[in-house]
């Protein structure tokens, strides 16, 4: 039995996929990544700690992601939001020093004292993301993602999504992604690009990308390894 797909549809005011971020700035791609859907995927499970055997599986299939936006519109801006942690607190006070922000050892958050972050959001934006699945996990992935034990999100625990994730699953790519033009049609959308696997030869078709998001192992000490992408965008039309 060959590996079918799911269709997830990520809409939500606030979108962030992060491929290489540091503290001080926490960026986003334009599109939903690798790591970030089996995040997602892992919460609907309910699925903590390494997950390493589950990451092993799921590391070789096939993944596409397309971009959708309203049509005759320009897609917003990013959003970038400045925050600081752990400043304006009065150390002397016992009352706020209970509010500083700690770890779960009592110690002092990001290292102690003030820090500032820039941390970078997609606006309204719209994904449909066929992912191949193994054909015996299948029906487990779709019974979690439509009941999550976790609360699913899109990259971050402020991006909740704003419609149903789960539309589907399809024993063929071709038609998880009709399904999603269907649905990106309902909604008056049109296709602004698509990411695909790199496979060779693609060098001439799109521009090509290469994303540490493979997710080896999840947990505290997380482990990624590099995958090649091929970005897709449409013709302006005239």
């Amino acid at each position: 039995m060959s590996n079918p797909f799911i269709l997830l549809w990520l809409e939500a005011p606030l979108q962030s996929w992060g491929a290489d971020s540091r503290f001080g700035r926490r960026d986003t791609l334009d599109f939903p990544t690798k790591s970030g859907l089996l995040g997602l995927l892992c919460c609907a499970l309910g699925a903590g700690g390494e997950q390493r055997e589950l990451l092993d599986e799921m590391a070789p299939l096939h993944q596409t992601a397309i971009a959708f936006q309203r049509k005759e519109a320009e897609r917003p801006p990013l959003l970038r939001d400045f925050q600081m942690v752990g400043s304006g607190y009065d150390e002397k006070d016992k009352w706020e020093t209970l509010l500083i922000p700690k770890k779960r050892d009592g110690g002092g958050a990001v290292g102690g004292g003030t820090k500032m972050t820039y941390r970078y959001y997609l606006q309204e934006a719209a994904f449909a993301a066929a992912m191949q699945v193994p054909a015996a996990r299948a029906g487990e992935f779709a019974e979690a993602l439509q009941a999550p034990v976790w609360d699913i999100y899109f990259g971050r625990k402020c991006c909740a999504p704003t419609d149903l994730v789960f539309r589907g699953c399809f024993e063929s790519e071709a038609a998880a992604l009709e399904a999603a033009s269907s649905i990106a049609h309902e909604k008056q959308l049109a296709e602004a690009f698509r990411v695909l696997d790199y496979a060779p030869g693609d060098e001439g078709e799109g521009e090509v990308l290469a994303l540490n998001d493979v997710p080896v192992q999840f947990g505290p000490k997380k482990k990624y390894r590099q995958r090649r992408v091929t970005i897709l965008h449409q013709p302006d039309e005239e």
